[in-house]
């Protein structure tokens, strides 16, 4: 219970560090990439009016269909899931590594090449007895 309290606190302080790094310097260098223009001036306004910034929409009270704020919450997400998929990766890479190899639990029957049980002592597909192997004494 605790590591899942420090994880959602741990994702909320990134969270914000994320949306920092969208708004203040992934989303400048498209806009310069594009024509310099401010994605959080991407809106409709649902008035039929033209505003020049969102902020003038806003205050005069005019719903508005944000496209800009929506980009950078994509941008967000998609950074977010980039990362978190990157750390539980590397989490299951640290932890669970290579697995040791598990023992045989099948063989093939030397006289008609069926899969059959290790233990087996006789194939059950072609009844033939099977030669129980010696251990060499040393």
């Amino acid at each position: 219970m605790l590591d899942l309290a420090v994880g959602v606190i741990i994702g909320g302080a990134f969270n914000s560090l994320v949306t920092s790094l969208v708004d203040n310097v992934i989303m400048p260098l498209l806009s310069l990439v594009i024509g310099r223009m401010d994605f959080t001036n991407w809106f409709i306004a649902l008035d039929g009016n033209h505003y020049d910034t969102l902020e003038m929409a806003q205050a005069t009270g005019v719903a508005t269909v944000n496209f800009g704020v929506f980009i950078s919450g994509v941008l967000n997400f998609l950074i977010m899931a980039f990362v978190i998929f990157l750390l539980v990766k590397g989490m299951n890479k640290l932890f669970h590594g290579k697995e040791a190899p598990k023992a045989p639990t099948e063989k093939d029957c030397p006289f008609c090449q069926s899969k059959i049980s290790i233990k087996a002592t006789r194939c059950p597909h072609c009844t033939s007895i099977l030669e129980e192997k010696v251990p060499a004494e040393g």
